[in-house]
């Protein structure tokens, strides 16, 4: 993985002396909270409803065990013993002091982490496939063009004061495992008809207020290009991009006023004059980057206590099930620690959990984790062999949860628990989902279901794109959930379709119930997971389920 050379180093540790600066003189008086907030922002720390929130950067997502060490000890010092991993790869620390903020900075740096554009109108924390490097349908591992973007959006001059947060995901695999077709800009790597690699380039897309599916901007795009025709999009959204309203802002909605051929037009034009500028040297620097992602030495070994664990042990072959992902090297697998025990917070992570988890990655992993957009975190390289003592250890710790993919398995905002912007709360609808179809035992039934709840409009449960999404809404002071279908976040990117009314937070979990039971219902066999089911026969009888006296009184 990348390593931070002297400019980096002293980039951030510049910043973090301006910051400690900067608390001191809102600590004394000298800075209003106005003045202070812009400060703050560019530094990763939020306001929330009973504290300060800082939002720490994992660019796409990966993590060694000595960072993880370090987030656990600052989840002690400095914390109250957990984080929060987030749908954008990040970690969120909910009880920080005002004071102590800037020794947690500290701290990051000492480990080549930092919080820098995690927040603010600017160029957020790129994203990537948390599979990356290990995943065997990989085209190549994403990780170096995601950190090349990194290095070039770090506080890029043009780019600070952007008309609203920008977001850009990246993937190299047919198979997209980012959500690529949500985000401002979605980079898919796929090959010509030479074989030569390159990528798909998408625009617009965006979940929140007006959610929209990015579209394709650019179908085959030279690695080579790639940079100056980035800088082209953000340089002519930047220009185009409303600043009269925020919620006109992103650049999804000057893509849908413009039209994608006008702002095609814009781009190239802008890339003529950008292109010159850049005279190779990105590659340069990117060359240099991929020698810090070469994959590690891989071993041979024999498979055979692997198979004789899964023959055996009926809790172990079910975690295979669930938690594994096909690995590029033969006799290795990836594997998805589930951070959603049933009736746990999805995405909250106890400061024992990261030790263990950086245990493990150290002495089986080859130091190496991963954090999803899902809310989990990722052992990318586990050798079959070691699996019956890595599943050991996850289970004495509470980390071997067989969910991953299921009806439990859900991502969830932190909704009005902590979040100001909430209109309803998240965390105890994701709480009695998982707990009650565990109640039930049917999750392993139901197979492959992705639900997702967003406490807000905002959406960063990203329930849009969820199979199942559920959007919690004040209404007249009262909790209200609205249900969405059909919604996907893959290669085969929807937005869900919104079933009817909402439902008060007493009647969500049975209504969830009416729409699984009516799914096991229409399906054509175990092997049709819930949203081929719902292309197949649409939203009707789903509305029956969920509204029954309703649709009967229509139908009469």
């Amino acid at each position: 993985m990348y390593k931070y050379n002297e400019f980096d180093e002293g980039f951030v540790r510049e910043r973090v002396s301006q910051f400690r600066a900067q608390v001191e003189r809102r600590l004394d008086g000298s800075l209003t909270e106005d003045e202070f907030k812009p400060l703050r922002l560019m530094n990763g720390l939020y306001l929330q409803l009973h504290a300060y929130m800082l939002r720490v950067a994992i660019p796409y997502g990966t993590l060694n065990s000595r960072q993880m060490r370090q987030l656990a000890m600052i989840a002690d010092k400095w914390d109250q013993g957990y984080g929060h991993f987030t749908t954008r790869q990040n970690i969120q620390y909910n009880w920080p002091k005002l004071k102590d903020v800037p020794d947690i900075l500290e701290a990051l740096a000492d480990v080549e982490m930092h919080a820098l554009q995690t927040s603010g109108n600017t160029i957020r924390n790129v994203t990537a496939d948390h599979f990356a490097g290990a995943a065997a349908d990989e085209i190549a591992d994403p990780r170096p063009v995601a950190e090349l973007i990194r290095q070039w959006s770090t506080d890029h001059p043009e780019f600070q004061f952007l008309p609203r947060k920008f977001k850009v995901a990246v993937t190299g695999s047919p198979n997209d495992r980012a959500v690529t077709k949500a985000h401002d800009i979605g980079l898919r790597m796929v090959r010509n008809d030479a074989g030569e690699a390159g990528y798909e380039v998408i625009v617009g897309g965006g979940l929140g207020r007006t959610p929209m599916i990015g579209k394709v901007i650019r179908e085959f795009l030279p690695q080579a290009h790639l940079l100056p025709y980035l800088e082209s999009i953000v340089s002519v959204y930047n220009v185009l991009g409303r600043r009269d309203n925020k919620y006109k802002a992103r650049i999804k909605i000057t893509v849908a006023e413009n039209g994608l051929d006008e702002f095609r037009t814009r781009v190239d034009a802008r890339f003529e004059q950008v292109r010159a500028q850049f005279k190779g040297f990105d590659q340069e620097i990117l060359a240099k980057i991929e020698q810090s992602f070469a994959p590690p030495a891989f071993r041979s070994a024999p498979e055979t206590d692997y198979e004789a664990a899964r023959s055996k042990n009926g809790a172990f072959r079910a975690w295979t099930d669930t938690n594994l992902a096909e690995h590029k090297a033969p006799g290795y697998a990836i594997v998805t620690v589930s951070i959603k025990a049933h009736g746990a917070t999805p995405g909250d992570t106890t400061s024992e959990q990261m030790r263990v988890l950086a245990d493990i990655a150290e002495r089986f992993g080859h130091d190496e984790l991963r954090i999803s957009h899902e809310q989990n975190v990722i052992l990318p390289h586990i050798h079959k062999s070691d699996l019956p003592e890595v599943y050991a250890v996850l289970r004495d710790n509470g980390l071997a949860t067989a969910n991953v993919g299921l009806i439990s398995d859900i991502i969830a905002c932190p909704g009005m628990d902590y979040c100001a912007l909430a209109t309803a709360r998240s965390i105890p609808i994701a709480q009695e989902i998982a707990t009650r179809f565990d109640d039930l035992k049917l999750e392993h039934e139901i197979g492959e279901l992705k639900l997702k709840i967003s406490g807000c409009i905002n959406a960063c449960g990203h329930h849009h794109v969820g199979h199942i999404g559920i959007l919690g809404l004040d209404r007249a002071g009262v909790e209200s959930y609205q249900i969405t279908l059909g919604g996907d976040a893959t290669e085969t990117a929807a937005v869900g379709e919104r079933a009817g009314p909402g439902f008060s937070a007493d009647d969500i979990v049975p209504a969830i119930e009416r729409i699984v039971q009516a799914y096991l219902e229409h399906r054509e066999g175990p092997e049709e997971i819930f949203l081929e089911t719902y292309r197949r026969v649409g939203m009707a009888p789903f509305k029956v389920a969920l509204y029954p006296e309703k649709e009967s009184a229509h139908a009469a």
